[in-house]
């Protein structure tokens, strides 16, 4: 017989997964939970421990659970970070930082960023795995109002969403993203543990918070062996934009 907070945990999944609460929204209290499915808060404790777990919904400390992202697989009708995705397929999600400078923000960091003049940035090389497998390379830039916060996590953290969320409050809300396929080049080849030249899917983007401030732009390059990414549409709702140009401002 099924546990009355695993039925609480999976009923909570479905609202999540129809969007009753957004990603970046916030769970309802305890008590209204508690109240609601006609149990003690304790068993809304234990049902909301394992989304905390399976990366749906984050916690902190003295405040409301929020939103992280759904069960369904991933899209760029949704936002989902490495870690997330991973946890999702069982898999365990490993991060490696092998550079990190900062340095003056260029024309480009800029725009992308919408940064004043001078303005310093954070620029992050890291190295990703699958069950300790490599295969992604992320190079992301972080605007300079949330570098601090970065520069302070361990380089070996599995989830940056996560950890910043949990130090910091930040929700990484919306994505834009550009796709396209590149040959790996000498050190993206060792780094991956692929031949030279190797094709590589390159995925650019930009997030920012709910209210449109970016945070990051990144460019990650997946082994193409490794990842594939599906779209969702239907003639009232298409993810997906074919263009010619580079877009986005991450030509």
């Amino acid at each position: 017989m099924t546990a009355r907070h695993e039925e609480i945990a999976e009923e909570l999944r479905r609202a999540i997964d129809r969007e009753e609460y957004a990603v970046g929204g916030l769970l309802p209290p305890e008590t209204e939970l508690a109240a609601r499915y006609a149990v003690a808060r304790g068993t809304v404790r234990q049902a909301v421990a394992a989304l905390t777990a399976e990366g749906l919904i984050g916690s902190r400390q003295g405040a409301r659970r929020v939103v992280l992202a759904s069960r369904r697989s991933q899209s760029f009708a949704e936002l989902r970070s490495f870690a997330q995705w991973a946890r999702s397929m069982g898999r365990t999600a490993t991060g490696r930082v092998v550079e990190s400078e900062y340095r003056q923000a260029t024309a480009p960091d800029a725009l992308r960023l919408q940064l004043g003049p001078g303005a310093r940035v954070l620029s992050v090389l890291r190295l990703r795995g699958l069950d300790g497998e490599p295969v992604l390379l992320e190079r992301t830039v972080y605007a300079d109002w949330i570098a601090p916060a970065v520069e302070r996590i361990e380089s070996d953290c599995p989830s940056v969403t996560q950890r910043l969320f949990e130090d910091t409050g930040l929700v990484f809300a919306y994505g834009e993203h550009l796709i396209d396929a590149v040959a790996a080049g000498a050190r993206d080849a060792e780094l991956l543990g692929v031949r030279r030249t190797s094709p590589l899917l390159r995925v650019r983007r930009i997030t920012t918070t709910r209210e449109g401030r970016p945070v990051e732009w990144s460019d990650d390059r997946y082994r193409s062996d490794t990842v594939s990414f599906s779209v969702h549409n239907s003639i009232g709702n298409n993810a997906l934009a074919r263009q010619t140009g580079p877009g986005l401002g991450l030509g």
